[in-house]
């Protein structure tokens, strides 16, 4: 790794820190709160991918999703090809609780997609690094549990 790269992580890594510790001091805990829920959400998913099982998948989803319609066809694009995705992790780099009412809440996360291989008869084959990308992801509780309702990109700010 470039020592460039390794600078940026580390300023990355002290900033997230002192931010989150900023925000619980301002009484923010329910942005930590909705982050470690959608942390939570994320290692099902991984599992789900890795067991290469829609039902589990489907589960994480509110009813008529169409995020969660999309990432069941890319599932089952990789299952067809017997292919299973291993070692999917998030890596959270920014969040904000933008809104929240009694079973709803949105996120505003600033993430990438780290580590995962596609393995299947004999293969494994590393997933290409994502960059970081902002979106806003709203959550419903369905049934008493948080499922997630849809995702789609951030508003970028206006340009000066």
């Amino acid at each position: 790794m470039k020592p460039q790269c390794l600078v940026l992580l580390a300023v990355l890594l002290v900033t997230t820190a002192c931010t989150r510790a900023d925000a619980d001091r301002a009484g923010t805990r329910p942005t930590a709160d909705a982050l470690s829920l959608l942390r939570e959400w994320d290692h099902q998913r991984s599992r789900a991918w890795a067991g290469g099982d829609p039902a589990a998948l489907a589960d994480l989803y509110a009813p008529g999703s169409r995020t969660g319609r999309r990432d069941h066809d890319l599932l089952a694009a990789y299952a067809g090809r017997g292919l299973r995705v291993i070692g999917l992790r998030t890596q959270v780099l920014g969040a904000a609780l933008r809104f929240r009412a009694p079973g709803r809440m949105t996120l505003e996360v600033t993430d990438r997609v780290v580590g995962g291989r596609a393995v299947g008869r004999g293969l494994r084959i590393p997933l290409p690094r994502d960059r970081p990308s902002t979106r806003l992801v709203t959550l419903r509780r369905v049934a008493g549990t948080w499922r997630v309702a849809e995702v789609r990109p951030a508003p970028r700010p206006p340009r000066p």
